[in-house]
């Protein structure tokens, strides 16, 4: 693969990725046309939008918050685009490291931006979201942030490669093999996604529309139901198992492997520069795993709302605004590549 190479989906992969999102978006719609039937109260009455609570009720801690979450999120927008306008337009990062990087700078600006601006807006008083919204934002939350916990250990794996075997790199990680590396993150995360979303739904509310959390969260949903949700947990359960325990062994296998490798190093410059790349990603990647994992690895009963509201702030709003400033703002092509860009806009 030559690094010119252009990293675009196959006509026939995008036709199958266009199918599946359809599929996907046709079933959610069937789940919020018949929103009467999985919301039915015990009294007759349905339930039509729900009422969350957000981060505090107290208005001075709400103004500083609504500051602090919207500065945060600005920088997150900001350097995500940046790097993945970066990664898209230099000829030179057309590589599988900058290929994922894009992926992953792309989910970030859609994570962030499921359940941020919703945020935002309890902190302004309006804390209603519509059933239909509601099931849209558990399932868009859902399938990034499982195709983020696949991809990061797609990208420990490239970083392996990369290290280890440099001279046989580009044939282990050819374009065929990244596309259909970054196609199984997102068709099958999608898939768990959907069947999640669609049982948690399916609940019956009989007790309030109250939801003790920042967004459509699907533990927190559970605790509003008065059915038996332990199926339910199981299969939770089963899947943080795939998308969070699986992946981040193979990410703290990769790393250690890529440690070994820099010890073996002659140069001490050498060894510092790689050592110092590899805590940066750690840390990153001890954040998004550990306190996902905090979340959805035990019972639901045992976690209590403001526990899980600030273990959910940290997987959904820290990595996203870290991610750019440690994986690539501090790389040298990186910094190179948005030169060319910011003087090629300036000229034209």
């Amino acid at each position: 693969m030559t690094r010119k190479g252009k990293w675009q989906l196959s006509g026939k992969v995008g036709q199958m990725f266009t199918a599946h999102f359809r599929m996907n978006m046709l079933l959610l719609n069937e789940i919020q046309h018949k929103e009467g039937n999985y919301t039915e109260k015990r009294n007759g009455s349905l339930v039509t939008e729900f009422l969350l609570l957000g981060l505090s009720e107290n208005i001075k801690i709400e103004t500083f918050l609504f500051v602090f979450f919207l500065v945060i999120y600005v920088f997150t927008l900001f350097g995500n685009v940046t790097l993945l306008t970066a990664c898209v337009y230099d000829h030179k990062l057309h590589t599988p490291m900058y290929f994922f990087l894009g992926n992953l700078s792309f989910i970030d600006i859609c994570y962030s931006s499921v359940t941020v601006p919703n945020m935002l807006r309890q902190l302004l008083g309006q804390k209603c979201i519509s059933f239909s919204g509601c099931a849209a934002q558990m399932y868009a939350y859902l399938l990034l942030g499982c195709t983020e916990c696949v991809l990061l250990a797609v990208m420990a794996y490239d970083r392996y490669v990369a290290i280890s075997f440099p001279l046989r790199y580009t044939v282990i990680m050819s374009k065929s093999v990244c596309i259909s590396m970054a196609v199984f993150c997102w068709f099958s995360d999608s898939l768990i996604a959907l069947l999640v979303t669609i049982l948690v739904l399916r609940l019956p509310l009989c007790g309030h529309n109250i939801i003790d959390h920042f967004f459509c969260e699907a533990t927190a949903f559970l605790k509003i139901s008065c059915a038996d949700t332990s199926f339910i947990e199981m299969v939770i359960f089963s899947a943080a198992t795939y998308v969070l325990v699986f992946p981040s062994i193979f990410t703290l296998l990769s790393y250690t492997r890529i440690i070994i490798t820099i010890v073996r190093i002659r140069s001490a410059e050498g060894r510092y520069k790689a050592f110092s790349t590899c805590t940066s990603h750690l840390i990153v990647v001890t954040i998004f795993y550990s306190t996902a994992l905090s979340m959805y690895m035990k019972p639901t009963s045992k976690n209590s709302a403001n526990q899980d509201k600030m273990v959910s702030v940290f997987y959904t709003v820290t990595p996203p605004m870290l991610n750019p400033m440690i994986y690539s703002l501090r790389n040298k092509d990186v910094k190179i590549a948005l030169l060319k860009i910011t003087q090629r806009n300036i000229f034209d």
